[in-house]
């Protein structure tokens, strides 16, 4: 069987099913993929990535980027000074799961507007079905 683009869809096997969740709810959590895209092709100490995601508390940082070492996405190397100095970089693991979301993101990018504007339309029929519902014109006795 073949996908839209023409590509051959890998069998389906059961045994997948596990590591695929596990990798869409690590690209689907709200950080991880900011803070790769944060760390690009540098490296980068805390308060610099920090800074660098918008929004990310300290505390969320740490859990994120502990995650995505442990996924081997992200190295952490610390330095022995004092006090000491640590910074994060992209692996090439990584960096190929950044390139494959790539495409998605100019996806978003290319069609925001019109997300934007069905999500708009949307809402207003919502509201509007919403308003004049048969059980919203009923009265209470």
């Amino acid at each position: 069987m073949d996908d839209l683009i023409g590509d051959p869809i890998p069998e389906h096997r059961v045994g997948d099913c596990l590591p695929i969740r596990e990798m869409l709810a690590r690209v689907g959590d709200k950080w991880s993929i900011l803070t790769l895209g944060a760390l690009g092709e540098r490296r980068l100490r805390f308060g610099a990535l920090h800074r660098s995601v918008a929004g990310i508390s300290q505390r969320v940082l740490v859990a994120t980027l502990r995650v995505l070492e442990r996924d081997g996405l992200v190295t952490r190397t610390v330095y022995a000074t004092v006090p000491p100095r640590v910074e994060y970089e992209v692996t090439p693991r990584g960096k190929s799961l950044r390139e494959a979301l790539s495409p998605i993101a100019a996806w978003v990018i290319a069609n925001r507007a019109g997300l934007e504007e069905s999500r708009r339309v949307y809402d207003r029929d919502a509201q509007v079905k919403a308003e004049t519902a048969p059980e919203a014109t009923l009265t209470k006795s």
